[in-house]
């Protein structure tokens, strides 16, 4: 654990920032005991002031029917003064008349309390007739009188609040910061160009330039902070672009980070000790005057804390990925049902027939495998526990059996193939009540067997030498004696993970692991297991969607992975536009799902695809270059074909990586120019970067180049095209076309193989060309060369790989630094 953290966590502040956590619980106490879950805007100023945040500006509550005096309505300092309409369902205030700033006199201000209180309720019922989808609960059905009178009755009264003048009026002055409580990642916390424009800020701008989020859990005011700067909220507000001066230091915002971090750890779902769980907290916009940071708008929603589930006994997964013993029931004696199949893979990747069971009545054996009639006849048993069950029956007979499991305590770990257990609303019920009696089991002795599944088709393990997947061997053949990878490829879809493997064959983890619904193992625990595995050093993971709070438990994991020195490759589904509302339409949650995902896990160290090809040329890469050294961004590009090298150079750079074209050292320069002149190429090609040594260039031309290239300290990565048409390179799985073979002792296939074994900078090939070249790809690929058929998709997934290692790498000497200084 971050040191900053255990501090804290024991009382220590190492920033000095003073959080009164008992008054701010006893206000959201006073809130709940009266029928709230939000507090009103003078409760969220009274908040920041028990925060250690900058203090709010003076205000004061005037009921609805009350009749403050002159004297108190003149109270509060300055020449204007500035009236917020207060209801719990009035959330944007300004869109309907609910704030306005008048003069500090006694007339005007009691002539817009009086408007407000009529003209409010009118329009914010016309606003609702025309947005009738995002009307609070409490509207929901009524329109016209009935509608007005309802919100008139909801408005609790006027806040009377101080006009602080802001220093600046323009563009980007006003900063936004918020806390939200999310379902699979807790709370997080969200800052950047604040205002009423803020939501179109957020989808108009590019990733992460106006609103950046973060775990609360996995961050500090100072790592946030970091992540701020990239934005340009960060450099309107500290006068870093032209015309503009700072209006805040770094040290208030900082401050302020840290003080919304540590709130919303303390009120958060993950801590088992939170009185109440603050699902939304908002300041839009903080202004700035003076040098102080002035909240002029705020809201806060909370709620009561919910039963958190049961851990699962992670260490099971031993059993489920390295079974000596396995039964399945399911299996048909008569024809190929997902049984069958399934038990035909399982033997066919070599798992022994003696230690498989089938459970089936009435039959002694199948395909040389013996039957028992049910999970009673275990106890009759040498081994009475199984390490795997799999169930490839029905969904409808899957309770009773999982209760029969449980009770007997048959296995270690189930595995439940059958679908119906959850994806559709009538099969709910069933799961909800499978899900139960698995967690009731978790206070057996050892914490019950563990569940994959439901819904997902099992697992390749080739260390524990058993296939389960359902697909018959004709569809999907598979070369199961090749080696494969220290790699684990883990995906919610089976679908996904099949279509994969089979478009791109190269990928060979040692484990493949379907997921499913998630019943009871989730994607955390995997990454759990995997992060301490002396089996793998990639982990490669497909999500759809987390578990309540495994989101964080799985960025917890990766980061841990990442520590020990392992990659882990991402890849997240049912991605929504940044900016956009997840869950309400307030910008506290302008932090869309899928941005909150994706800071999350590269922020915990993952290399996060942005496409399914990406996903898996990714894997590859990392498959086959984990174990090479990668100092910086710095790439050589070659090819001998003139629209490669274009190709290669507008590909380095994006919103997710920023790429160099690495210069030569000098005597880089004399050794290309020594082998361009043996090969008569010196004129027609110019030492630049990409390099185009023209279609006359040959194999050994090629491979020259590329190993001076790699051993050039100042290049960080080689990508080499191997120009496959051109009539100069032995490129042909043929040997009888004389001076095209690729199985010559000098092709290039054979030196770049050699090349790449012996040298410690990764080298990526490209081979654009069609299938009469695909040997030439599969031979590089088998020797753990990364291929790809098109340059510009190289040069991308180089650098997004090269750029999440260099990420990894800043984790690693960050917390090590820590480490040390501690």
């Amino acid at each position: 654990m971050n040191p900053f953290k255990q501090m804290c966590i024991k009382g220590k502040n190492p920033m000095g920032i003073a959080i009164d956590f008992d008054s701010i619980t006893k206000m959201l106490a006073a809130a709940n005991e009266e029928g709230r879950e939000s507090l009103f805007e003078y409760e969220v100023y009274l908040l920041l002031s028990k925060s250690g945040a900058e203090t709010p500006p003076k205000c004061h509550f005037i009921p609805r029917g009350s009749r403050p005096s002159n004297e108190a309505l003149n109270a509060l300092p300055g020449k204007k003064t500035v009236l917020k309409i207060i209801s719990p369902n009035i959330i944007h205030k300004t869109e309907v008349g609910g704030v306005r700033i008048v003069k500090k006199e006694t007339h005007p201000i009691r002539s817009a309390i009086r408007r407000m209180h009529y003209e409010v309720p009118e329009n914010y019922a016309a606003w609702i007739e025309r947005h009738p989808g995002s009307a609070p609960l409490a509207y929901k059905g009524l329109s016209k009188q009935a509608l007005t009178a309802a919100i008139s009755r909801d408005i609790k009264g006027i806040l009377q609040v101080q006009f602080m003048p802001p220093d600046s009026s323009a563009f980007g002055n006003e900063l936004i910061v918020g806390l939200r409580h999310t379902r699979e990642f807790g709370t997080i916390i969200s800052a950047g160009l604040g205002g009423t424009d803020t939501e179109l800020y957020a989808k108009r701008f590019r990733k992460g330039q106006a609103i950046v989020a973060a775990s609360t859990a996995m961050n500090d005011g100072h790592s946030f902070f970091q992540l701020f700067k990239q934005t340009i909220s960060y450099r309107k507000l500290t006068g870093l672009t032209r015309g503009q001066r700072r209006i805040v230091t770094d040290e208030q915002l900082i401050e302020c980070f840290e003080s919304f971090i540590r709130m919303g750890n303390f009120y958060s779902q993950a801590n088992p000790k939170a009185p109440f769980v603050i699902k939304e907290l908002e300041i839009n916009p903080f202004t700035f005057c003076d040098y102080l940071m002035v909240p002029l708008d705020g809201m806060c929603r909370f709620c009561s804390k919910k039963k958190v589930a049961s851990k699962r006994p992670v260490k099971k997964i031993d059993n489920l990925l390295h079974p000596e013993s396995i039964g399945i029931i399911g299996v048909s004696s008569t024809r190929k049902n997902f049984g069958r199949i399934i038990l035909d893979n399982i033997l066919a990747e070599g798992f022994k027939k003696e230690n498989t069971i089938i459970f089936k009545e009435k039959v002694k054996e199948i395909k040389g495998v013996r039957c028992l009639p049910g999970l009673e006849a275990l106890k009759n048993e040498d081994n009475k526990k199984l390490d795997l069950f799999i169930v490839a029956v029905r969904a409808a007979k899957v309770p009773d059996l999982v209760d029969d499991l449980i009770r007997l305590d048959a296995a270690h770990t189930i595995m439940l193939i059958p679908g119906g257990l959850g994806e559709t609303r009538d099969s709910r019920a069933r799961a909800r009540n499978i899900i139960r009696k698995i967690d009731q089991a978790r206070g057996a002795n050892g914490g019950g067997p563990v569940f994959l599944g439901a819904n997902c088709m099992g697992v390749i393990s080739k260390p524990g030498s058993y296939d389960t997947w359902f697909i018959p061997e004709a569809k999907l053949p598979k070369e199961r004696n090749l080696s494969f990878q220290r790699a684990a490829l883990v995906s919610q879809s089976g679908a996904f993970m099949l279509h994969r493997s089979h478009q791109c064959p190269q990928m060979r983890p040692a484990y493949m692991i379907s997921m499913g619904n998630q019943t009871d193992l989730t994607l955390g625990d995997m990454m759990h297991y995997f992060k301490s595995s002396d089996e793998v050093d990639v982990i490669a993971v497909y999500a759809e969607g987390f578990n309540d709070l495994d989101g964080l438990e799985f960025c917890k994991a990766v980061k841990e992975a990442v520590l020990a020195g392992k990659e882990v490759i991402f890849y997240k589904a049912g991605r929504t536009l940044e900016g956009k509302a997840a869950t309400s339409s307030h910008t506290a949650s302008l932090a869309g799902d899928y941005m909150v995902c994706e800071s999350c896990v590269r922020k915990a160290g993952a290399i996060v695809a942005r496409t399914f090809s990406e996903f898996q040329e990714l894997l590859v890469l990392s498959e086959t270059l984990s174990k090479k050294t990668i100092l910086g961004n710095r790439l050589v590009a070659v090819s001998g074909a003139g629209f490669e090298a274009v190709g290669m150079a507008d590909s380095i750079q994006s919103d997710d990586f920023q790429m160099e074209l690495a210069g030569f050292e000098k005597t880089t320069r004399e050794k290309l120019a020594l082998v361009l002149k043996k090969k008569k190429l010196d004129a027609f090609v110019t030492l630049t970067n990409p390099l185009d040594i023209n279609p006359a260039a040959d194999d050994d031309t090629h491979a020259e180049i590329t190993r001076i290239l790699a051993g050039d300290k100042g290049v960080d990565a080689v990508v080499v095209s191997l120009d496959p048409l051109s009539p100069a390179m032995k490129t042909l799985d043929d040997k009888k076309i004389p001076g095209f073979d690729m199985h010559h002792e000098k092709s290039i296939k054979n030196q770049l193989i050699e090349i790449a074994s012996t040298c410690d900078t990764p080298i990526v090939a490209v081979v654009d060309g069609g299938r009469l070249y695909d040997p030439l790809r599969d031979a590089l690929t088998r020797n753990n060369v990364p291929v790809f058929t098109v340059c510009d998709k190289a040069i991308a997934a180089l650098s997004l790989y090269i750029q999440g290692r260099l990420n990894a790498d800043g984790i690693r000497s960050h917390e090590g630094g820590i480490i040390q200084k501690v």
